[in-house]
This record gives C-alpha cells, structure tokens and sequence, in this order.
C-alpha cells in the first residue's frame, strides 16, 4: 500500500457529508447506513496538527475490523455496527483506491452520549488522581499502588461525558452515567466494556502488548433495544498500548500511540497550539509505531498486499 496522506476527504458530491470529527469524516449511504472516512490527520491535547500520518486511517480502520471479529467470535451475542469494508456504489471510480480500506460502512444508530473508559493499569491521568486522594474518578482505590501496576482486583469502568468537537469530555462516576443514559443501558454498557476489555487484554497480552486501558463507544438499535458496540475499537487512538517486554511497574512504559508527538509539542513549547507542522521525524517514528501495532495484533505485515475485508 503506497505512503499517500488523506487529511481531507472530499467524495466530489457523491455523498452527503453528516460531520467531521478530528480524525474521522462521516458520511450517509442511506436512511440506515453510514460510511466512515478514517483521515491520516492526528491530534494531540485537542488540537489537530497540520500534516498527518502516512497510511493511519487505514491502520486505524483495519486495527478496527480486526478487534470486531476477534470479539465477536469471543462473545457470540456481542453485536457491532460493522457491515464492510467495500466502498459503497455511489464512489467514484477515480476515488476508490485512496479511501480504499480507510472506510467502513456501518449501521446508522442512536449513540449514547458516554464513553465506555476501561482502565487495567493505574497510569496517566488515573496516577495522577490516585496520588492526590487514592481514588480514580471518584472510586475510591486500595491504598499502594505504584504507577502502572494492575488494578489489583481487575479492570475497573470509568466513564466519561461525550463532548461536542472542541469541548472536552468529563471523567463521570458510574452513578453519573446512569444519570446520563438510564440504569438499565449504563448497566448494560459497563458489563460489555468490561467484558470486552478483559477478552481483548488477554488476547493482546499473548502478542506482546498489554492495553494499559481503553475507550468504547455504543449505540443503541431501537427496533431490537440492544446495545451495539460502535466507532473504532481498541486502536492506539483510542487505547494505551504498551510493549510487554518494557513493561515495569513504578515506570511509565512507551506506547504504540502518539506519544512521540506529545513528548515532540511539549519540548518545542507547542502543546495545545493550533497549526503545527510537525518534523519528519516525529512522522515517522509515529507511523512506525501505528504499524508495529498493526503487525503484533493482526500477525501480518503492514508492507503485504493486505486485504483488509479479510482479516
């Protein structure tokens, strides 16, 4: 797959665009279906950088597709909004091959205005927390730890508020987001984020990686009132990936994610600034890291002729 970078979508009128979000474009199919357009632009502290990284909303997306079936396959009754990876109709031939395994056609649902945050690992902004007044969004935690360490009594469910494009989200308690979406789907929403973590953690961990924590998103199907797993899932923008070999509890471990980017802007004084052009370099060692996540999870190389729809 050549090096080409998409940070603008531009499908020449042959759907309606519903949104741009800071990486994905969305667009309709039909009154039931979605098409979404995972760009290579990268963002860090809520704000988009001005060039992207090569090949990552295909990364992205296949990383997804990936985790979809090994999930399902896991828990038979789990449901997802994924159709396919084919390209619908309406794209134009011309198109085709650069919005070619960067897109997924899913099913058009109403999303709950949470996001599912499982945390396996007492790190970032959980550390930080816990160091102040040993809880971790307001559940209190056993007295301790050292940074990085597993919760000791397993993964623990810390929501938060989904925000707007340019707001930030809120960590909430659980109570809150019973509050939020009703008893019975943030109860529902719980079980399943943390049954998917712990599926995914042990599934990941036999491939050298160990998801320190992660984020879900669900929808709703009204005419069935099932919750349906939605977005992308466990990807190094929406988890924290760490190397198994470099793991070491009271260390912060590196990351298959954006890290380089964010040691990059802090450096530079550029952290939260808009219209940042970032160095070849820190490209580079971004994208290698998307792919080396790529290549331990799915077990193919990035650099094969890879047919995304098979995986």
């Amino acid at each position: 797959m050549a090096s080409t970078v998409l940070t603008q979508t531009d499908l020449e009128n042959s759907l309606p665009l519903v949104a741009r979000g800071k990486v994905r474009d969305l667009y309709e199919i039909n009154d039931a279906t979605l098409l979404f357009v995972a760009t290579d632009r990268i963002s860090a502290f809520d704000v988009v950088m001005a060039r992207g990284i090569p090949n990552k909303g295909a990364l992205l997306s296949l990383i997804s597709v990936h985790w979809f079936k090994v999930l399902s396959a896991a828990i038979p009754s789990l449901r997802t909004h994924f159709i396919t990876l084919d390209l619908p109709g309406q794209i134009p031939v011309e198109l085709r091959p650069q919005y070619q395994d960067r897109c997924m056609q899913v099913r058009k649902l109403e999303v709950f205005k949470i996001e599912a945050i499982v945390r396996g690992y007492i790190t970032g902004s959980a550390w930080s927390s816990y160091r102040k007044d040993g809880t971790v969004c307001g559940i209190q935690i056993q007295p301790g730890l050292k940074e990085s360490e597993a919760f000791p009594e397993g993964p623990i469910y810390t929501p938060s508020t989904k925000a707007d494009l340019g707001d930030h989200d809120e960590n909430i308690h659980p109570e809150k987001a019973k509050e939020i979406v009703g008893a019975r789907y943030a109860n529902r929403i719980e079980e399943l984020a943390l049954s998917l973590y712990r599926h995914a953690a042990a599934y990941a961990y036999e491939r050298g990686i160990i998801i320190a924590d992660t984020k879900f998103e669900f929808g709703l199907d009204k005419e069935t009132d099932e919750v349906i797993l939605i977005d992308e899932v466990l990807t190094p923008d929406s988890s924290r990936f760490w190397p198994l070999d470099r793991y070491k509890i009271g260390e912060s471990p590196p990351s298959f994610d954006k890290q380089p980017l964010r040691n990059w802007l802090t450096s530079q004084g550029l952290k939260g600034k808009e219209g940042v052009t970032m160095s070849d370099e820190v490209i580079a060692r971004t994208e290698a890291l998307y792919r080396e996540a790529f290549e331990r999870l799915t077990g193919r190389k990035w650099t094969e002729k890879l047919v995304g729809r098979a995986i």
